[in-house]
């Protein structure tokens, strides 16, 4: 009879048995243990052993496994589903949506799978907008993967109360919930983490050679379809796939057939991937990544060659291995609390205990995942972490990790209780210890968590992308530049439909030999004289015709163009007839014949935007803090132009005159509007008005100018510690102070002069 995945864990049953045989007791672990009493014999013969029937606690445990992962499920996706961003998020959701939508390419290695998934989504889910429904595809994602972190931990361990804890202790952490409730592929990526651990675990408990032989060729195709998603997982799978053949060839059960079965199944897993050149051969998409008609273009897609293949970045100097380790596991700590990662240590010192437990081989298995991991992902994680938003972008793909510390914890729990209940008699006392243990982490983690991740309303993104398209021309073109710009600004335009007059174009796409080849057709009335973006205008070795943005504006002044944000350093030919101004966040290019009238232009940018979000209100490493950061500093630029041009122009004194007070009456306008601002601005103010005191205005109190100059100098000081003119700036201060002292004693002398 086969031993059972689960069982009675304080009161086992023993099974009947053939005379002369050790009696089989199923424990925790789900094998053989101890001994029990034989069958009765008479006349020195023992009876007949029962025919073997169906395992009827074998299939309640598959039962009572499915409905506890089955009721896990639905209580974290009803919490994710309180909490779903009702708007476009930050990050790659616009881009992966638009992609969807359009049956494109996502960028680089593609996720057909999630792409596919996404789509679907967008035709059958019945409310809110495109990004509403791949927020909520999201977090049933998300949920599902708690769910198989809850059946890994109960199979091996038969434990409720463990398997709650590594599924609510991850699918709480803030991290996981954040990004499993945001139209971005991790929550996919989390469900086939748990997927083949689940599948590990169901392996480790098969009785049967048929039964280790379906699951094995089930795993491959899952191990094929994960790889659809997102590539780290393939550590993983360069673990589990060893292990399982090493246990099929271990119990005779490795045939060459069986080898080639599992590899065409793992083939089979990848099918989504054709999804890639059928979608790049019709070309329909007006928003795509790369030309996969090609097998070279399909293998720099998938190897994604255009990033790094094994980088996680383009052309960045990142972290040391080490301090991306230190990080972490302070984030571990941080996002699972101290005792969950205790109790994963528990899990793995169990292992080297005397009593043989038939999870060790497993345990160990996901240890090793683990540090494989982690290892290999600070190797090539090449971003500098101690900036926030870097931060933000690396911390993600700890997820995959965290996830496997959490099936550690739930075990090391469920270990715990199981050596107690073997040293004390009181098994009911520490079955509820069990339950309290998982109940408070579990707990602890919604509390601390939920008003972080509750983005029910959270519109910061879409109302970014709303308010840059909707302050720009009829016909514009923008060159977009950027994750933030350019993913927001596309979603909004192609899937909402907003300002369909206004042509996007991508800067660094159209630095790729295959972007106007493919594109230029989906952006009417753009004139472009050659086949690719290059400061060196001409034929190009390879025989491609490139052309610099001069020759590009050129052959397009009948538009209006627009940059958002910055234009690409590497062509500076636009300076030859163009010059830049401010136009919110983004910047006009704008002949250099046409003279610049500020008060005009202050005029037509003052109030491009309505924003409304306070300052500083957002976490640093957030796409919402960037957003909000760009449409603040937007405020200023104007201003800050203005005064530029006043310090750098060779003009008449007295229309640098002119420039400098509208700069300064910009400036003092902007400060005083809003009390809660940016620190630059006080420095910038302080500056404006100390330029103002050397011009002598008649207009203008002396005293006031030198009074706000020491004031808002200080309160740059005081919030700009980093700043390194800051002892010069103090210095400064010392000097206006006395400046003023005298002033205001020179005013007291006149006053008194006159009574």
């Amino acid at each position: 009879m086969a031993p059972s995945s689960s069982r009675p864990r304080f009161f086992p049953l023993r099974a009947p048995l053939v005379a002369g045989a050790p009696a089989k007791q199923p424990g925790r672990s789900g094998k053989a243990s101890g001994a029990g009493p034989l069958p009765p014999r008479v006349g020195g013969m023992a009876w007949p052993a029962r025919p073997a029937r169906p395992d009827p606690e074998g299939s309640a445990a598959h039962m009572a496994a499915g409905a506890g992962a089955g009721a896990l499920g639905a209580a974290v996706a009803a919490l994710y589903m309180a909490t779903l961003p009702p708007a476009l998020p930050g990050g790659d959701a616009g881009e992966l949506i638009t992609a969807a939508y359009e049956l494109g390419v996502a960028h680089p290695p593609g996720y057909p799978l999630f792409t596919l998934l996404a789509k679907l989504a967008m035709v059958l889910l019945p409310v809110g907008s495109s990004a509403f429904r791949v927020n909520l595809l999201c977090s049933l994602l998300g949920a599902a993967a708690a769910s198989l972190l809850f059946y890994t931990v109960f199979r091996l361990s038969g434990s409720y109360a463990g398997g709650i804890l590594a599924a609510g202790v991850f699918s709480f952490s803030r991290l996981t919930w954040q990004w499993s409730i945001t139209a971005e592929v991790f929550s996919l990526n989390n469900l086939f983490v748990g997927l083949l651990m689940a599948l590990t675990a169901h392996f480790e408990e098969a009785s049967t050679a048929r039964e280790r032989s379906k699951i094995s060729k089930f795993g491959a195709f899952c191990c094929g379809l994960s790889l659809c998603n997102q590539h780290t997982i393939v550590l993983y799978i360069a673990c589990i796939v060893p292990w399982v053949l090493s246990q099929l060839f271990r119990k005779m059960e490795l045939s060459l057939g069986h080898l080639l079965k599992l590899g065409l199944c793992f083939l089979a897993g990848l099918l989504p991937y054709l999804y890639l050149p059928a979608s790049s051969y019709l070309n329909q998409a007006r928003w795509t990544w790369g030309d996969q008609t090609t097998f070279q273009g399909f293998l720099t897609h998938f190897l994604r060659e255009e990033y790094g293949t094994f980088n996680l970045a383009k052309s960045e100097t990142g972290s040391s291995m080490k301090e991306m380790l230190a990080f972490q596991l302070a984030q571990m700590k941080s996002e699972l609390s101290l005792p969950v990662l205790a109790l994963a240590l528990v899990a793995c010192v169990s292992t080297a205990l005397p009593t043989k437990q038939q999870k060790t081989p497993v345990i160990c298995l996901f240890a090793g995942m683990l540090c494989l991991y982690s290892l290999f992902f600070s190797w090539r994680a090449n971003l500098d972490i101690t900036k926030p938003l870097f931060m933000g972008v690396v911390e993600r793909f700890w997820l995959q990790s965290s996830a496997v510390v959490a099936v550690l914890a739930g075990l090391g729990l469920a270990t715990l209780a199981s050596v107690g209940s073997t040293m004390l008699e009181s098994s009911r006392v520490l079955l509820w210890l069990e339950w309290l243990s998982a109940v408070t982490l579990v707990t602890s983690q919604v509390w601390a968590n939920y008003s972080t991740c509750d983005q029910s309303n959270n519109y910061v993104v879409d109302k970014f992308a709303r308010n840059v398209l909707s302050s720009m021309p009829t016909g514009a073109v923008i060159l977009l530049r950027g994750d933030l710009p350019g993913n927001a600004l596309r979603y909004i335009h192609y899937c909402e439909g907003m300002r369909p007059d206004i042509t996007l174009v991508d800067q660094e796409m159209m630095t790729y030999e295959w972007y106007l080849p493919k594109l230029a057709k989906h952006l009417p009335g753009i004139y472009f004289p050659g086949n690719r973006w290059n400061p060196v205008e001409g034929v190009l070795p390879d025989g491609t015709l490139a052309f610099n943005l001069h020759r590009f504006l050129k052959v397009n002044k009948h538009k209006e163009v627009f940059v958002c944000i910055g234009l690409h350093e590497g062509d500076s030919t636009w300076r030859r007839s163009y010059s830049l101004w401010p136009w919110g966040t983004c910047e006009k290019l704008v002949p250099s014949n046409i003279v610049f009238d500020p008060g005009e232009w202050i005029r037509l940018t003052r109030n491009l935007y309505n924003w409304t979000e306070d300052y500083g209100s957002f976490k640093p490493s957030s796409w919402e803090a960037v957003a909000n950061e760009e449409m603040w500093q937007a405020r200023m630029k104007t201003a800050f132009f203005i005064f530029e041009l006043a310090e750098t122009a060779s003009v008449a004194a007295e229309i640098k005159s002119q420039l400098y007070t509208f700069a300064y009456t910009s400036y003092k306008e902007i400060v005083n509007s809003h009390p809660n601002h940016p620190v630059n601005w006080h420095k910038n103010y302080a500056i404006a008005c100390e330029r103002m005191l050397r011009l002598h205005q008649v207009d203008v109190d002396p005293e006031v100018l030198l009074s706000d100059t020491v004031k808002h100098f200080l309160l740059y000081t005081e919030k700009a510690e980093d700043d390194p003119q800051r002892q010069d700036i103090l210095q400064a201060v010392k000097h206006l102070k006395k400046e003023l002292q005298g002033l205001r004693k020179m005013k007291e002398d006149v006053r008194r002069g006159a009574g």
